[in-house]
């Protein structure tokens, strides 16, 4: 199966622009108004336009109430949820039942331990998510923060659902990345961006190269 790759953190024309000549399969926008990524809802409806059919559009929540996921989705028109909180198998129930779009649930893991929900949040969520857990001393967004973990631990980890490899990938450690754990999809932020929160149209269009060398 070919690699499936998505660009998270969507917030410019050219981003969207290089990621969509590159053949990405989804580009994601972040709608978490702590992180330099972030868009409104207006912002994404603009960009969402600028994207070519077959492109999946992923709206990123962090433990968002109804009313912000509601009014974020009357603006702009999107194909799946991603939830990036601490959202609990029943909170993706009660999303799913408000949106009526499938989700990817996003778990992050640093050690075995962090595997054991996978089962009931997979049990929900359409897709899920693997990404690095920040320590405890280092203050960390939900995301986006080029931290990875031992990718050796989804090796032959029974998922039950696609999932997404996600935390301090880029160009240069993606093959190495998908060789140890398995995975089929990726995910990347921070690995293509030349500052923080700024995406760069030549590292996006690097990474989707090597991706569909995978």
């Amino acid at each position: 199966m070919p690699l499936k790759s998505k660009i998270c953190g969507i917030n410019s024309s050219a981003a969207l622009a290089a990621a969509a000549a590159g053949g990405a399969d989804f580009v994601g926008f972040v709608f978490y108004p702590p992180s330099p990524r972030a868009v409104t809802p207006e912002q994404a409806a603009a960009l969402v336009a600028e994207a070519p059919a077959g492109l999946g559009r992923v709206g990123l929540f962090v433990d968002a109430d109804d009313r912000t996921i509601g009014t974020t989705l009357d603006a702009v028109p999107l194909d799946l949820l991603q939830l990036h909180g601490d959202e609990t198998p029943e909170r993706l129930t009660e999303i799913r039942r408000l949106s009526g779009l499938p989700l990817i649930k996003a778990l992050k893991i640093a050690g075995p331990a962090d595997l054991d929900t996978v089962p009931r949040h997979a049990a929900v969520a359409d897709w899920l998510l693997f990404d690095a857990k920040a320590p405890k001393s280092k203050p960390s967004l939900p995301g986006g923060n080029a931290l990875s973990f031992d990718w050796r631990l989804l090796a032959g980890c029974e998922v039950g659902r696609p999932w997404f490899l996600s935390g301090g990938l880029d160009a240069g450690n993606l093959a190495q990345a998908v060789a140890l754990s398995g995975a089929r999809a990726v995910d990347v932020s921070s690995g293509v961006e030349s500052r923080r929160g700024l995406k760069s149209p030549a590292r996006i269009e690097a990474f989707l190269a090597r991706a569909a060398e995978l």
